[in-house]
């Protein structure tokens, strides 16, 4: 972060915000924008916001998964992939291929 480049007072978006869209999209560093010296908002390019969603994304379904291992809600691999696969056999007959 450049903190003379990355911090501003929403008086400086107010003025010059097409100024502003054009650096976040060229750093894709996030500006925070600050009312009355303490911050109030973050202005991002839109690529880092999907990315940074996606992460975060992953990240619940990984804590997610670590609580259900703490909880004992677990399957073994042969639980999972025994059931699914005698379904594809079952459709795989029904279609007329050979297995």
């Amino acid at each position: 972060m450049n903190i003379k480049e990355d911090i501003c007072p929403v008086t400086a978006l107010k003025t010059s915000a097409a100024r502003l869209l054009a650096q976040v999209n060229e750093t894709q560093r996030p500006i925070v924008i600050t009312q009355n010296g303490l911050p109030k908002g973050v202005l991002q390019d839109p690529e880092t916001y999907e990315r940074t969603r996606r992460a975060l994304g992953m990240l619940k379904l990984l804590a997610q998964g670590e609580e259900d291992v703490r909880a004992g809600r677990e399957l073994s691999q042969r639980q999972v992939f025994d059931p699914i696969r005698k379904r594809l056999q079952a459709a795989d007959r029904r279609d007329g291929k050979v297995e």
